[in-house]
Order: structure tokens, then sequence, then C-alpha cells
């Protein structure tokens, strides 16, 4: 039976790096935790507060956040990355120097039997109508290769600028029961499981045969989701 880990929202870049060194070390230790117990984990979006890549430029601060990764798919885990919110300029460096893939859209996976469903869960909200508008300029292609003609100082300070725009807009206080009942949908389409995120809340609930998580985050609670003889489940990490 298959052991495997789900995380999102570490929003690595949101504070300075001296503030960060903590989480980031954290982060660190929760991979090779990965490394050593389990045989994947997927990235439920927002693992840092911007990303954009240029053809031969990527942010050097995370390097010790890709080195990390990088490892745990040398050891033969599956790693897998599904965007969020703040992912807006990912192209290829991922899957192509890391080795882990990329999905801009939810995943149906079957682990062990159970069907699940993964996503990040921005713009699921009734009231997310501006931000699934601007998410649709911020993703479209045309935009994408027009950013990359800016200078790549300009273009992270850019980033970060919209960064913020997208949490600002991100007014998702008291959301869980809207949450759940989107999961509720899912469980109706035949799914065993679901794992979103985004909301920054951590979250479990059980229905029957079926179980909904949210992921939380890695900036106050440092929880993430763990799939294990057939059971999907929340945890904590002690800090």
């Amino acid at each position: 039976m298959s052991r495997i880990f789900f995380i999102s929202d570490a929003h690595l870049g949101v504070q300075g790096k001296k503030e960060e060194e903590g989480r980031e070390q954290l982060l660190i230790d929760f991979f090779q935790f990965v490394e050593k117990n389990g045989e994947g984990l997927f990235i439920v979006g927002d693992l840092f507060d911007f990303w954009f890549e240029y053809r031969y430029v990527v942010p050097r601060r995370y390097f010790r956040i890709m080195f990390a990764l990088r490892t745990l798919v040398d050891r033969e885990l599956k790693v897998e990355y599904i965007t969020g919110n703040h992912d807006f300029g990912m192209d290829n460096f991922f899957k192509t120097v890391l080795g882990i893939p990329i999905h801009q859209e939810p995943l149906d996976i079957t682990i062990d039997g159970k069907r699940l469903y993964v996503a990040h869960g921005d713009g699921l909200a009734k009231k997310d109508i501006g931000y699934r508008m601007l998410k649709k300029v911020l993703r479209n292609p045309l935009s994408i290769k027009l950013y990359r003609l800016l200078h790549p100082d300009v273009g992270f300070n850019l980033a970060l600028f919209f960064s913020n725009l997208s949490r600002n807009h991100r007014e998702i206080k008291n959301r869980d029961a809207e949450y759940q009942q989107y999961a509720r949908a899912r469980f109706a389409q035949g799914f065993d499981a679901v794992i979103l995120a985004h909301t920054h809340q951590p979250q479990e609930f059980n229905e029957e045969n079926h179980t909904y998580i949210n992921t939380g985050d890695w900036i106050t609670h440092f929880t993430y989701g763990k799939f294990e003889d057939g059971r999907l489940s929340l945890e904590y990490w002690q800090k």
C-alpha cells in the first residue's frame, strides 16, 4: 500500500529572507521526512508567493527548496505540482530540470483502488467572479509572452505586485461550508476523497466512506495531507 503526502500554500517569498529561513528549513525537514517515509508528494499549489520563469532565469532565492525537491525525484519518489493562483508564471523548468510534472487543471488519480480529486481550489467560491476574470488574463499565453519581454529584475518585482493583488482578492474567510459542498459534489461523481487548498484553513470532513481535506498552509498551521492504507487524513507537522 502507498503512503502519499499532500502539501500547499507555503508562499515562500511573502516575508523577508531572514524571517523565512525557519519556514524554509521546516519544509526541507518535511521533504526529508517524505523521502524516508513515503512514495510520493503532491504540491497542491502556491509553494512560492510568486513564480515566473524566463528562458534562462528562475528565482535564485528558492535554490535550497528546488534542490530538496530534485533530491526526492532522484530517490525515485513521485513528485507532482498542481498550480495555484500564485503560480501563473510556470513553464517547463519544473518538468525538464526538476523532473516534476506541472498540472494546470485538477487531477483525477487512483491510488490503491481509491479515486482522488486533487485541486488547489482557487475560484471555487461563488464570490470569486473578479478573481476568475483576473486568472484568465494572467494565464493567457500572450500575457505571459509579453511579460517575458521585461528584464527579470523588473519582472520579479512586478510579479510580487500581482501576488499581493491576488492575495487581496482572496477574501476566503468562513468558506469551509462552501468547500465541503464542492467536495460532496465530487463524491457524487464517484470520487472517494477530495484534496483542496487555497483557503489556508486546514479542515478534515468525513461522510460515510468519503473524505475531504483542506491542506491548510505552511505559514501559520503547518499542516499536510497523508494518504495511507487507503485512508486520507489531515496531519500537523511538529515545528
